[in-house]
């Protein structure tokens, strides 16, 4: 079937947008380019704090949005930001990122032989609508040796990740024993579910189809 000029214009995609990603991760980047969709990076300074009171698994939503929030350019039709946070909860304890080696490494003690959370939350604004998701696994570490995780930090030198692991490191690969939920999204973007979203901003407001 051949569609007429009106017809393709209005059969407008999440492939015609232009993504802005508001994140400084690697890892994030990476796998949008994998999903097939490049981006351009934007700076965002925002103080990635929240108030008192917060659940836990609310807190990776909460800053996503204010990230996405903090933007101040304004955004053509065909432009959707996209910003990121997540955060290992463990016990309802939110797990940051570790500012040594001596706090790497008591995180992983805590996490070792146990199960924890892995929440990411996601924001994606377009020029009239912003929507915003949360995204958990169940993540089971085995009992982790005291020279594997002093290993682990010292090689790789887990300081710009929450919880003080990537799960697509050494430590993953010999001490995670099963995930339940997205693995992407413990890398730190859950790409089926932000396809998906991106599908609804696009197609379901509006705002980015010529109707």
């Amino acid at each position: 079937m051949t569609f007429g000029a009106k017809e393709q214009e209005a059969r407008v995609t999440w492939m015609d947008c232009r993504l802005l990603l508001g994140s400084k991760s690697p890892r994030r980047r990476e796998l949008l380019g994998q999903l097939g969709l490049p981006c351009r990076l934007v700076d965002i300074d925002v103080e990635e704090t929240v108030d008192h009171g917060v659940e836990a698994c609310r807190v990776a939503e909460v800053l996503s949005r204010k990230k996405a929030e903090g933007y101040s350019e304004p955004l053509d039709a065909d432009e959707v930001l996209v910003t990121a946070d997540t955060v290992v909860v463990h016990e309802e304890v939110v797990l940051g990122k570790p500012h040594s080696r001596d706090e790497a490494l008591a995180m992983l003690r805590s996490l070792s032989g146990r199960v924890h959370q892995v929440y990411t939350g996601v924001t994606l604004r377009g020029s009239e609508s912003t929507v915003s998701f949360t995204e958990r696994c169940d993540v089971a570490f085995r009992k982790l040796r005291e020279e594997e995780m002093e290993y682990y930090v010292d090689v790789y030198k887990p300081f710009d990740k929450a919880g003080a692991y990537g799960i697509q490191e050494w430590i993953g690969m010999v001490g995670i024993e099963r995930i339940e939920g997205c693995f992407y999204n413990v890398m730190g973007l859950p790409v089926a579910r932000l396809y998906k979203e991106l599908e609804r901003l696009v197609n379901g407001h509006g705002a980015l189809v010529d109707q």
